[in-house]
């Protein structure tokens, strides 16, 4: 069934991104655009996650530096600005 009918996405593909480490709807939104163009579909994506285990919340809740790169986002602003 599709999540995401903008991009084509579908409740397995979500499923798979979700096993693979994205916990949260913009860690999906980054893996495949789904809940990126008109977010109708944000609300299924987060009700597909759920609130379960996921090894990488579990880690960042602990104080553990994010692995998808948090620290990396947060240099970026900072580029961006050097370069103007």
């Amino acid at each position: 069934m599709y999540v995401c009918s903008c991009f084509g996405i579908t409740e397995k593909q979500v499923r798979e991104h979700a096993d693979t480490g994205a916990c949260t709807p913009r860690q999906i939104a980054s893996a495949c655009k789904a809940g990126t163009d008109c977010g109708g579909c944000v609300r299924r994506i987060q009700s597909l996650l759920g609130r379960g285990d996921c090894p990488r919340r579990e880690l960042i809740d602990s104080g553990a530096p994010d692995p998808l790169g948090a620290e990396a986002g947060a240099a970026a602003p900072a580029a961006l600005s050097e370069a103007a």
